[in-house]
């Protein structure tokens, strides 16, 4: 805590950067993960069921969102280290006109790929909801999931199609017009949530399947205003690119290359979670309601250090860019720092008051899934720290331009590591949920280290 504010004049104008970059970014980060866990609230209005249900569909939409937007995250370092060279390029800030060509032909080559990916992320999404009773899911919540799952598939186009034009806006560093919009967004998805469920407003009452419909009609509402706003930004409208079908194949595969290894590092992360929810729903729908509630309260909090990590990133490339690398290693240092902070506060919040963190996602449920769901926030708070830490050094890695380390170092930790621990912790030593908390908190701590180790020897190998 000392050093991220122990000199107001010297140190918080060290942190000033990262903290002006990753701020509007964790809070559209937050705002986007409000529209799931407002999803998860809601479905507590109909059963403890439908929040495993729930919560089973909404792990799964999410494992491919996060891989499909993996294949577009690269653009932003991309633009950022186009930025940087066009300002070495004219000694000062402004872009010459080689940058803001290379910035508009990655724009299109982003919603080309963006397109092709979310198509088949779709499709994939509604095969896995016919494909649950292989896994070991029961009737009841299989009846729930699948058709959820169905009404969330066709969201996932506008999704990605939103995560580029946003990732244009951070590489650009002018992230914060993407809040605003995202916001208003949640409001949105409140509405329609409620409508769906109590037929308000003329429409059906289709339970959890209508909540899934609400999220995929969110999507393109957020979709059209974010380019409404991004229009009215003089300094961006000229960069912004929508016809995709005039793309430059080199820099499509510019943009695949890239994006390929951050796709599966980030589906790694996510598959190891959907596996541990997966592994929950064995247990029955009472430890597996706990398990949603606990990992969607972490999810929150993870959001924080997506910003950190993003920003972070940007910095980095840019710095690359114009030919000076010294100082990531100074960023490193400063954002896992106001990570650390950050995740120490939430984890107090959770010592101090559990029942407070878990009721509101509880409308009528037991005691048993109560006790369940305040015992693994220990967990929680432990996941935090080592998930939060692993995605930020993914982040300086990409900055760098490594992102095949990152996939490496993933497949190694959580496969080599997280499950087999699980499996062990949760079956053989009869820790049942504990033991696959206990394995995820593995699986991203030993990612964490050889991360950072990773990360330190690109750094020095320059």
């Amino acid at each position: 805590m000392a050093a991220l504010l122990g000199s107001p004049t010297g140190r918080l104008r060290e942190y000033r950067p990262v903290i002006a970059l990753a701020a509007p970014i964790a809070g559209v980060q937050l705002a986007q993960v409000a529209l799931t866990t407002v999803d998860l609230a809601m479905m507590g209005l109909l059963s403890v069921t439908a929040i495993a249900a729930g919560g089973l569909a909404i792990l799964l939409y999410n494992q491919l969102r996060t891989m499909s937007v993996g294949m577009v995250t690269g653009i932003g370092n991309q633009i950022a280290g186009a930025v940087g060279r066009g300002e070495k390029r004219t000694g000062t800030d402004e872009l010459d006109e080689q940058a803001r060509v290379e910035i508009r032909e990655l724009v299109r080559a982003g919603l080309f790929v963006a397109t092709l990916v979310s198509l088949l992320a779709a499709l994939i999404l509604i095969g896995l909801g016919f494909a649950l009773p292989l896994f070991g899911q029961r009737r009841e919540v299989v009846e729930i999931a699948r058709p959820m799952m169905i009404a969330l598939a066709p969201g996932l186009i506008p999704m990605l199609w939103l995560n580029v034009l946003r990732q244009f806006t951070v590489g650009m560093r002018r992230p914060g017009s993407l809040l605003r919009v995202t916001l208003i967004s949640i409001a949105v998805n409140a509405l329609l949530d409620a409508a769906f469920i109590y037929g308000w407003l003329g429409l059906p009452k289709l339970g959890a399947t209508g909540i899934g419909l609400a999220t995929t009609l969110v999507q393109v509402f957020t979709l059209v205003a974010l380019h409404l706003q991004i229009r009215r930004d003089a300094q961006l409208t000229g960069l912004l690119a929508l016809d995709l079908w005039n793309f430059d194949r080199a820099t499509v595969r510019r943009v695949v290359t890239m994006g390929t290894p951050i796709a599966f590092t980030y589906g790694n992360e996510a598959a190891i979670t959907s596996i541990a929810t997966v592994l929950m729903g064995i247990f029955g729908p009472e430890l597996l309601a706990a398990s949603n509630i606990v990992n969607q309260l972490a999810y929150i909090v993870y959001q924080l250090n997506i910003g950190l990590s993003q920003g972070s990133s940007i910095l980095v490339s840019r710095s690359v860019g114009r030919g000076d690398r010294g100082d990531a290693g100074q960023i490193a240092r400063r954002v896992l720092t106001v990570s650390v902070v950050a995740m120490t506060a939430f984890g107090l919040l959770y010592c101090l008051a559990p029942r407070a963190v878990v009721t509101p996602f509880l409308h009528g449920a037991g005691p048993e899934v109560v006790a369940a769901a305040t015992g693994l926030l220990w967990f929680a708070i432990a996941h935090q720290y080592l998930k939060g830490a692993q995605n930020i050094c993914v982040g300086l890695l990409r900055g760098l331009g490594d992102t095949k380390s990152s996939l490496r170092i993933t497949l190694i930790g959580y496969w080599g590591v997280g499950i087999p621990v699980m499996l062990i912790a949760a079956y053989l030593l009869h820790w049942r949920g504990y033991g696959i908390w206990l394995g995820l908190c593995a699986g991203f701590g030993v990612t964490a280290v050889l991360l950072l180790r990773q990360f330190r020897a690109d750094l020095h190998a320059e």
